[in-house]
């Protein structure tokens, strides 16, 4: 029979320093305690950035010591959310050992991921164990956490370029990620705001996913990794709005392998990279037609204001959508810094961001 392991976050904002991210949240330790930080991130929630420039005084001290107990106050009162206890009820119930842990750091994270190693190879690589008894389940409340989690198995697992080995795929810079189960802790997500389990049409019922985990089968998918050391699941959107809702123009050199959807002197209003369709529309303008996890391409999309005249004379504005599909896309922004999202959580472009495909990189069990 499997271990499983019920990873939590501890914390569930996306924002920096957030559980996942390279901070720390509940008094877990912070990964410049515990390691050199990884590549940087312009995301918010990859950043794990602290605010290191406050003086020795004593009202810093009572700021320090306030936030303090505020994250012990919510640490006291954080417990296994009822999916999680359910789910571990139900796979108690086929046998399984179960062991539930909440990840409040990066170094957390990696010490429930070092369970699914594999034997020592020649190399000195770390490697996933393809035969592995230890199944792990991520109970997410949104899909910027199981991105976390992702995040920290492409760290563990993709080898240097310096120490590329002979049995990784051509197509790839990483091996085989292990499988793993996604347990949804918020039901809402799968109806209007979908989330990348819905889109996925994984099981959301604690039993379902349980019965998942022990019988069911690896669902290969591709994983977007990106320049910035960060990963994506789903997709990102970049662009803004203003305060009444109306998008606002920015400009950027778009490429899509050798396709130029735009060449930064013209405005763009949005840019859809897509992984998944979480992305796919934006206030009914159709962005991403038919984007698959697991095609081996990434769909993006660029939204275009054209003006063009009528028979009579008369000026209008016609909203082109211009797409591509490849293996990797780039995003330089000409001007500014360009907000965005990526599987849900906000960042700032302010230089060249280059994604690239992983087909068939990671996995979900699925029935």
């Amino acid at each position: 029979m499997y271990d499983v392991v019920l990873l939590t976050l501890g914390s569930e904002r996306d924002a920096a320093g957030g559980c996942g991210s390279g901070g720390a949240c509940c008094g877990g330790a912070t990964e410049a305690d515990t390691g050199p930080a990884s590549q940087a991130d312009t995301s918010q929630a990859d950043t794990g950035r602290t605010d290191a420039g406050h003086a020795d005084t004593g009202q810093a001290d009572t700021g320090s010591a306030a936030q303090a107990s505020d994250d012990t106050e919510r640490c006291a009162t954080e417990r296994p959310r009822v999916p999680v206890l359910a789910c571990a009820d139900a796979l108690n119930a086929r046998g399984a050992r179960v062991e539930t842990v909440t990840a409040r750091s990066d170094a957390e994270i990696d010490a429930v991921l070092a369970r699914l190693d594999g034997p020592a190879r020649p190399d000195g690589l770390p490697w996933p164990d393809p035969d592995g008894k230890t199944r792990l389940v991520i109970a997410t409340a949104s899909d910027g956490q199981l991105r976390a989690v992702l995040r920290r198995l492409v760290r563990r697992y993709a080898p240097p370029p310096s120490r590329r080995p002979a049995d990784l795929p051509g197509n790839r810079t990483l091996p085989d990620l292990p499988p793993v189960a996604v347990l949804p802790l918020d039901p809402a997500r799968a109806g209007t705001h979908r989330d990348l389990a819905a889109q996925l049409g994984l099981p959301r019922d604690p039993a379902a996913v349980a019965a998942a985990v022990l019988d069911g089968t690896p669902r290969r998918l591709d994983l977007l990794r990106n320049d910035g050391g960060s990963v994506t699941l789903d997709g990102a959107l970049l662009g803004a709005a203003d305060d009444a809702g109306r998008p606002l123009h920015w400009r950027a050199r778009v490429e899509v392998d050798d396709t130029i959807l735009s060449n930064g002197d013209e405005p763009l209003l949005a840019c859809a990279v897509g992984n998944a369709g979480g992305y796919a529309t934006l206030n009914d303008v159709t962005l991403l037609t038919a984007p698959d996890p697991a095609d081996g391409q990434v769909e993006v999309a660029v939204a275009v204001p054209v003006v063009v005249r009528s028979a009579l004379g008369r000026k209008r504005v016609r909203l082109e959508v211009r797409r591509a599909r490849g293996r990797a896309v780039s995003v330089l922004p000409r001007e500014g810094k360009v907000p965005y999202l990526d599987d849900g959580v906000e960042g700032e472009l302010t230089r060249k961001r280059s994604w690239w495909i992983e087909p068939g990189a990671w996995a979900v069990w699925s029935i």
